[in-house]
């Protein structure tokens, strides 16, 4: 039980023996470094009504009945109770709770998770639109382990649907060597194709279209031309895939792609069609009606020609990972963009009777600021802009601001957590600013900067490896009040987080930390200290180099060696 727990305890005895009240809510909230105290409680006002008296007087008979109870109590403005709690009060707690899992808890064990991302497309470079699902999804996955999960990461690749059809069309007319194209020739006859398609429509023709189609009936009935194609597609795709997610530092352990669940797809449909769930348009197509769940769209699940969609393929991917891996929760990290199509997916989901907790962990657009000022999402003139590309320009200016005695491997780490830190800084709901000049800065709300904080750290610590540590059990931890209170709140961050994927909290919490720590030994001396002080600070050193690096681990953030 934390200090904070046990005094909300007292406070709730009090209140039953002055007032006969059961059950009161106790709330604390830090307060402003200007005000005496800690943390105060609003409970005089709120029990003002209840007990017909004035909030202050309620106030102080709360604290005339606690006294003696080991904290420093006063009243505040209307009738604000402020408590101030000692800092070696702080440091008993934290040793008290101290493991080397500080932070994890048993919240979800026994659960299981799957985690989808970046659920990247075959034949397409890996594109900045797949960096935040990327980089969500894989912050998902560690922060639900950290809360005792066991997470099952999937990399559901788009190797079916009307992309393959405008590849092999454009593969076909190309004239491109097989056995020597890259994933770049593909990702251009893809652009290529999305703008002779779309010329073709305004003509009224629809020639290249029915080609299209045709291919990816082909594939569907397994014709092995198609299926050398989608092969082919997929390895050279595989290969830059998994690059560049290296160079994120992200893997999954399963890539099982929308071909593996067509036919379990299909045969769903028809089953359901059966039931009375799903219904047969006059074309032949398929629908599933989402009126009773607030929908009025219904969900198309197959097409009138028998082709399967997205929607069909989802299908089947679902129920296999609900037969085979049996989830308690499903986190797809994709895009607001597909908000609606998720919204009638896990409606059909539940009107089938698929019993899993599907949740769509949704987010914003990447934006920068374009040559005339304006923000708008990043692109370039090619309608895209390569993952590898952005990591190469973040490597470019990590060597121009901090490159001297970094190696490549720190220079790695640092472009990497510039960019992955700019992800999560805000609520994931909003778009982020690709803004290099503060990403990339050393100072303000950034990766480097918590990065250099927990070098620092380091450097202490190995600054001081020699030093024979000494009892500490009289120092009063007065200094160090701040930095305790921020490291206690550490375990309640990461159990926050998983409850809504929110990692800006973590982000949050790891900046609050590093400049709390700067501002600590730029005014305490740690190395010089006499060997009491000496030997308390650095056991705080340790305890706050565990935590911060741990927060920018959750985030896949590493910390490199040197900055």
């Amino acid at each position: 039980m934390s200090i904070m727990d046990n005094f909300k305890e007292q406070i709730q005895r009090v209140i039953k023996g002055l007032y006969g009240l059961d059950d009161v809510t106790v709330d604390f909230a830090s307060v402003p470094s200007d005000i005496e105290g800690d943390y105060s409680t609003n409970v005089a006002m709120r029990l003002a009504r209840q007990v017909g008296k004035n909030p202050r007087q309620i106030a102080e008979e709360i604290i005339q009945a606690l006294e003696g109870c080991g904290y420093g109590l006063t009243i505040a403005g209307p009738g604000f109770i402020n408590i101030a709690v000692s800092g070696k009060a702080l440091y008993e707690q934290l040793a008290e709770n101290w493991s080397d899992n500080y932070g994890n808890n048993l919240s979800g064990v026994g659960k299981i998770a799957i985690s989808e991302f970046p659920s990247t497309n075959i034949a397409k470079p890996y594109s900045v639109g797949h960096l935040r699902p990327g980089t969500q999804g894989w912050a998902a996955k560690k922060v639900l382990e950290a809360n005792g999960w066991k997470v099952v990461t999937d990399n559901h690749l788009g190797d079916v649907g009307t992309p393959f059809g405008i590849w092999a069309v454009g593969f076909k007319r190309s004239g491109l060597d097989f056995n020597a194209v890259t994933v770049y020739d593909l990702g251009n006859i893809y652009i290529k194709m999305k703008a002779d398609l779309k010329a073709e429509e305004a003509e009224g023709k629809h020639e290249l279209a029915d080609e299209v189609q045709d291919w990816l009936l082909k594939l569907e009935s397994r014709d092995p031309e198609a299926i050398k194609l989608s092969e082919h597609f997929k390895e050279i795709s595989l290969a830059h895939t998994h690059e560049v997610m290296g160079r994120l530092g992200i893997s999954t352990d399963l890539e099982m792609g929308e071909s593996c669940f067509v036919e379990r797809g299909k045969d769903a449909v028809l089953e359901y069609l059966s039931k009375g769930y799903f219904e047969k348009n006059e074309d032949g197509s398929v629908i599933c009606p989402l009126d009773d769940y607030g929908i009025d769209v219904p969900m198309l699940m197959q097409k009138s020609n028998g082709a399967a969609l997205y929607a069909t393929t989802d299908l089947g991917c679902m129920l296999y990972r609900v037969e085979n891996i049996h989830p308690d929760k499903i986190i797809y990290a994709v895009g607001a963009e597909q908000k609606f199509y998720f919204e009638q997916l896990f409606a059909m989901a539940k009107k089938v009777g698929i019993e899993v907790d599907n949740y769509h962990m949704w987010f914003g657009t990447i934006d920068q600021i374009s040559p005339e000022g304006k923000r708008e999402k990043m692109s370039s003139r090619k309608g895209v802009v390569l993952m590898e590309e952005l990591l190469d320009d973040a490597e470019k200016r990590v060597r121009e601001n901090f490159g001297e005695n970094l190696n490549d491997e720190d220079i790695k780490k640092i472009a990497v957590g510039a960019i992955k830190f700019s992800d999560f800084v805000a609520d994931r709901k909003t778009g982020i600013l690709y803004d290099p000049d503060k990403i990339f800065a050393l100072a303000g709300q950034s990766g480097p900067f918590c990065q250099y904080a927990s070098v620092r750290l380091s450097k202490i610590l190995q600054k001081n490896a020699d030093f024979k540590t000494v009892e500490f059990a009289d120092y009063d931890w007065n200094e160090e009040k701040t930095v305790l209170q921020i490291l206690l709140k550490f375990p309640e961050v990461v159990a926050g987080a998983a409850e809504n994927f929110e990692m800006h909290k973590i982000a949050g919490y790891a900046f609050e930390l590093a400049q709390e720590l700067n501002r600590y030994y730029e005014k305490t001396p740690i190395s010089s200290a006499e060997d009491e002080a000496r030997s308390a600070r650095l056991w705080l050193i340790d305890k706050a180099d565990f935590v911060l690096k741990r927060a920018l681990d959750l985030l896949g953030i590493e910390v490199p060696g040197q900055m």
